[in-house]
């Protein structure tokens, strides 16, 4: 198993290349390739679950970041629920990750398989049309005519690829793909073997190697959408991702990753802490339903999550940089709040402006006040 462990570390990135420079959003193997190797090199020689490339203290320390070592964080969560995720990982049932939209069920996903596989793009993405074919495998017709079937005309897809690798596979929005379909993974994660009957012999079944399992995500907001049956729940451990608890953690987050984004464009402009700290009280409260101080007030139907949180201030900086002088200010953020805030629920923007008559009107300082002229770009 060490030397299945050498060739697994081998063959995963070591740094970033020019191929990452350009993409919009690399995988997080290749954006903390350099934190992943000194993890690998630091610890080597430490005991670990099969196939996985890092021990599991290692993994915790790559999503919540260690100042000493020089690994940043990337993760906002309580220490034992992630211990807890990642001992699933160790173990023969699948990992299921629930929560409201935006709470970065995905994203701690990516960074689970990027630290214990090196792999995180073995992904599935569920929808209404997602097929057995996008889960398992397919076949390349033109050769299965012409040579029949063979490793040649099989087309792998993640759940294959996974488990003959021995790497994780993650199920995104599993509650979106219909029943029938969520259902494929019965077997496979009861019995860790895929049966391929267009083979003979010992090929007609692939058996999982150490190192795979299934992480899923599904949402809180999505459930009754695609029920998951009972059978398929008893073969998770459930864990609930919870929204950011500090105001504090959750600012510095959005100011982290909002000027990780912007820098990324190309775009020298950063959040100062009281605009950050504007953005972030304005969300929680509409989110939460109450202002800081405890008030009352008609919550939103709208998704207004840390995620989208940053996605707003990223919106906010480009426009200061591209339409203004390069300053993100308060108007800015009001601009960007309306393609968040007011989606898809007329009575969204009358609570909205309930909001910013009755709750933002009446607090005192420089940025609170234009945040409030701003009103007029909501209409």
């Amino acid at each position: 198993m060490a030397k299945k462990n050498s060739e697994i570390a081998k063959a995963l990135p070591t740094g970033t290349d020019d191929r990452t420079k350009l993409q919009q959003r690399p995988a997080a193997e290749y954006q903390y390739a350099d934190e992943l190797a000194a993890l690998r090199a630091r610890t080597a020689s430490e005991p670990r679950p099969p196939g996985w490339v890092l021990p599991p203290h290692a993994v915790l320390s790559f999503v919540l970041g260690d100042e000493a070592s020089g690994v940043s964080p990337k993760f906002v969560g309580r220490r034992s629920f992630l211990e807890r995720c990642i001992v699933s990982l160790a173990t023969n049932r699948g990992l299921m990750l629930i929560g409201e939209p935006g709470t970065a069920k995905s994203y701690l996903s990516e960074l689970l398989a990027a630290a214990i596989s090196g792999d995180s793009t073995l992904t599935i993405q569920g929808s209404a049309g997602t097929t057995e074919d996008n889960i398992r495998y397919s076949w390349n017709y033109a050769l299965l005519v012409s040579e029949g079937p063979s490793d040649r005309s099989l087309v792998p897809a993640p759940l294959h690829l996974g488990m003959k690798s021995g790497k994780l596979v993650r199920f995104e929005e599993i509650t979106r793909c219909p029943l029938e379909i969520q259902d494929v993974l019965l077997s496979i994660l009861s019995d860790r073997v895929m049966a391929v009957p267009e083979f003979q012999g010992d090929q007609r079944m692939l058996f999982a190697q150490a190192g795979f399992n299934v992480i899923a995500t599904a949402n809180t907001r999505d459930r009754g959408v695609n029920e998951m049956s009972a059978a398929l729940k008893r073969r998770f451990n459930f864990e609930t991702v919870a929204p950011i608890a500090e105001i504090s953690q959750e600012m510095e987050l959005v100011q982290r990753e909002s000027n990780k984004l912007l820098s990324r464009a190309g775009v020298p402009v950063s959040l100062t802490t009281e605009i950050t700290e504007l953005l972030v009280t304005v969300f929680r409260e509409l989110r939460q339903g109450k202002t800081t101080t405890g008030k009352g007030m008609e919550q939103l139907s709208a998704v207004l999550s840390t995620a989208e949180a940053v996605s707003t201030a990223a919106a906010a900086g480009i426009h200061a940089y591209y339409y203004d002088n390069g300053t993100v200010r308060p108007q800015h953020l009001v601009q960007h709040m309306v393609g968040t805030v007011l989606k898809d629920n007329p009575d969204d923007l009358k609570k909205v402006q309930h909001y910013f008559e009755h709750v933002i009107k009446k607090r005192s300082g420089d940025h609170w006040n234009q945040f409030y002229e701003a009103r007029h770009e909501l209409l």
